[in-house]
C-alpha cells in the first residue's frame, strides 16, 4: 500500500513522535549524560510510532539490535495495519548538543514507500552538498568548491563573499574550510547536527546558503528526505576513513568518485519529513516545560504535495497519562 493511498493523515501522526521524543529527552539538557537523552528520546518515540497505523520497518536507525535502547535496523514499528513504509529516524539529531546544553538538536523521522530509501550498511559517512530550491539545479558534488560557489552565489544574485556556507567543524573538513576562507565566502561551523544544518540552506529565509563537507551517512537519508519535501537538491560521495571502508563499498560497486543523487538517496515523491526542536537552534525552538504544560515547535512536511506545516503544540502531560500513556514526562532528580 502506497504511503498516501489512505484518508488518513500520517504526517501528523508520525509527529508526535518527535514530540514525545523531546518531552522525555528535555529532562536531561545540560546534565552531561549523551546516554540518558538518548535513552528518553528512543524510548518515547518507539512507543508512540508503535501506536500508528502503518506497517514500518527502520531503514534508518542505530544498526543492528542489541541491548542498547535504540531504535534499530529492521526493527518493525506501527501497527501493522496500514501503509508499508522505510522508516529513517534519529531520536535526536545532536545528542552531544543536548547533553551540554547547547542549541540546534532536533528529534527527526522520515518515512517513504517500502523499499525507497538508499541502505548506508557499512558506508558509515558521505561528502555531502545542499543548498536550497534557488541554486538547486546549479550544484555539482564533482565540479570545485569554487565552481559550486559562484554557481550558488550566481543562482541568489549575491557576490561570493555573501554566500554563507555550514559545514561540521570536524577535521577532515579543513581543506574544504580551507578553499571556502579563500574565496572570501563566510562559514558556520556547527559542532553536531548535520541534518539541521543542511535544512538551513533551504529555508525561505534561510540562515546559510550551501552545506558542504563531509558527514553521517543515516543523516544523508533523513535530511534528502527533508530536501525532496523543499524543493532543494542534494548529492554525496563515499567518504572511505580507512581501506576497509573502501573494500567494503567496493564490494556494493560504490568507489570514491560514485555520486549518489537525490533520488538515490530516496526514490520517488511519496516522501513524509517531520521534526521537533530539542534545543534551541535556526530552524526551531528548543522544547519548554511550564508548569503543568510542556511546549513544543515542531514541523511537517509532505514531499508529493509540499506541503510544510509549523506546528506550536502544548502538551499536558497529567492529561496524557490519565488516557494510558507510558511515557515519563516528569522532572529528572
Amino acid at each position: 500500500m502506497s504511503l498516501f493511498a489512505s484518508d488518513k493523515n500520517l504526517a501528523l501522526e508520525l509527529v508526535r513522535g518527535t514530540e514525545a521524543a523531546v518531552m522525555a529527552s528535555g529532562r536531561w539538557f545540560g546534565r552531561g549524560s549523551k546516554n540518558d537523552v538518548d535513552r528518553a528520546a528512543v524510548e518515547a518515540m518507539r512507543y508512540m510510532l508503535n501506536s500508528v497505523s502503518m506497517k514500518g520497518t527502520v531503514v534508518i536507525g542505530e544498526g543492528e539490535k542489541d541491548e542498547a535502547p535504540m531504535l534499530f535496523n529492521g526493527e518493525e514499528l506501527g501497527l501493522g495495519d496500514g501503509p508499508e513504509v522505510d522508516i529513517a529516524v534519529d531520536p535526536i539529531d545532536g545528542t552531544r548538543l543536548m547533553a551540554c546544553g547547547l542549541g540546534g538538536a532536533i528529534s527527526v523521522v522520515a518515512a517513504a514507500d517500502r523499499n525507497s530509501m538508499f541502505s548506508p550498511q557499512d558506508l558509515f559517512y558521505l561528502d555531502k552538498i545542499v543548498t536550497g530550491p534557488e541554486a538547486a539545479d546549479f550544484i555539482d558534488i564533482e565540479a570545485p568548491v569554487h565552481v559550486n560557489l559562484r554557481r550558488v552565489a550566481k543562482a541568489k544574485n549575491k557576490d561570493v563573499e555573501d554566500v554563507t556556507v555550514v559545514m561540521l567543524d570536524r577535521p577532515r573538513n579543513d581543506a574544504i574550510r580551507e578553499e571556502v576562507c579563500k574565496l572570501g565566502a563566510r562559514i558556520r561551523l556547527i559542532p553536531d547536527g548535520d541534518v539541521s544544518g543542511a535544512l538551513t540552506t533551504c529555508w525561505t529565509d534561510a540562515t546559510a546558503d550551501l552545506l558542504l563537507g563531509s558527514g553521517g551517512s543515516p543523516e544523508a537519508v533523513i535530511t534528502a528526505c527533508a530536501v525532496k519535501c523543499l524543493g532543494g537538491n542534494m548529492q554525496c560521495r563515499p567518504y572511505f576513513r580507512n581501506e576497509e571502508d573502501e573494500e567494503k563499498a567496493k564490494a556494493r560497486g560504490l568507489t570514491r568518485h560514485s555520486v549518489l543523487e537525490l533520488e538515490d538517496l530516496v526514490k520517488g515523491d511519496n516522501v513524509f519529513f517531520a521534526a521537533t526542536g530539542a534545543s534551541d537552534g535556526d530552524m526551531l525552538r528548543g522544547v519548554r516545560y511550564k508548569g503543568k504544560h510542556i511546549h513544543t515547535s515542531s514541523i511537517c512536511m509532505r514531499g508529493k504535495s509540499g506541503t510544510v506545516r509549523h506546528i506550536s503544540a502544548v502538551h499536558s502531560p497529567k492529561k496524557l497519562s490519565e488516557l494510558g500513556s507510558a511515557i515519563d514526562y516528569s522532572p529528572k532528580h
